[in-house]
């Protein structure tokens, strides 16, 4: 979905809801479902960063080109979410293997060290080509 977004900053929902072609009471309902979750200024007016923009982008595609309903919506950002953070923590134990991994080669960590195994030479791995039989 092309925005029409020229400038980073905030948004106020008149703004928002004339760019992506929707009313600001929609806009109000997937706040009050827990969807967006705009910013307040000091007079309570809702400011859309760009990030929300982004959000938004993703709930509008989910509802116009796939049919998907508020609940479905939720379901979906929850989803993502999870996603994201078990992402985060895959990246987490991967640098930790990583930092654990040079660590050892770096002060010399013997194979008598439980959990390492030393190479001694390159391991070569045959892939055949065609796994298909011919008659």
């Amino acid at each position: 979905m092309a925005t029409k977004r020229k400038s980073k900053g905030a948004y106020m929902i008149s703004s928002v809801a004339e760019m992506y072609g929707i009313h600001p009471q929609t806009l109000r309902l997937y706040e009050r479902e827990g969807l967006l979750k705009p910013s307040r200024t000091e007079g309570n007016t809702r400011l859309y960063t760009e990030e929300d923009l982004e959000r938004l982008e993703f709930i509008l595609n989910l509802a116009r080109d796939l049919g998907v309903n508020i609940a479905g919506i939720a379901i979906v950002l929850q989803m993502r979410e999870r996603m994201e953070e078990m992402n985060r923590q895959m990246q987490s134990f991967v640098d930790y293997v990583r930092t654990e991994m040079l660590t050892r080669v770096q002060t010399g960590i013997h194979s008598s060290e439980p959990g390492l195994v030393p190479l001694r030479r390159p391991i070569i791995v045959a892939v055949p080509r065609d796994t298909k039989k011919r008659s």
